[in-house]
């Protein structure tokens, strides 16, 4: 989670506390006194309409729940239909290639430097691959 928050008005929120409250790890922000008394939305935020301290918000840690990660949309994608049916097809397309890269021709890391000499030394072990099926399987 953020240490930052908006109030409705998108005014900027400062991070009041943060610490255990009754064994419950919390949060808490304020909003700024000038930007709530001539805001036309205070009545959103503030208990009182003629309140002299800004808005004020507070927020158990342990209640909310974590947006999901990017492992876990990974992992929604791949549990779906098409992302089963996509993740299949890889292992026929492009796996075997690095791994025959890695394997067999001890690509494990480029040893130049530059992009240029980096795509030459890529395009050299592609090369290589790309003769060997051919001399292996034959042309088709």
């Amino acid at each position: 989670m953020t240490e930052t928050r908006r109030c409705p008005a998108v005014k900027p929120m400062w991070k009041r506390f943060k610490g255990k409250i009754a064994d419950q790890d919390m949060i808490s922000f304020q909003g700024y006194r000038q930007h709530c008394r001539d805001c036309p939305l205070k009545h959103q935020c503030l208990r009182r309409v003629n309140q002299t301290d800004g808005s004020q918000v507070s927020f158990a840690l342990s209640d909310r729940k974590a947006a999901p990660g990017f492992i876990e949309k990974m992992k929604q994608k791949i549990d779906s239909p098409m992302g089963r049916y996509i993740y299949s097809q890889r292992l026929g397309t492009v796996e075997p290639v690095f791994g025959n890269l890695e394997s067999n021709k001890g690509l494990n890391r480029f040893t130049l430097r530059g992009k240029n000499k980096v795509n030459a030394q890529w395009l050299m072990y592609c090369m290589v691959h790309n003769i060997e099926k051919i001399a292996t399987h034959g042309q088709q």
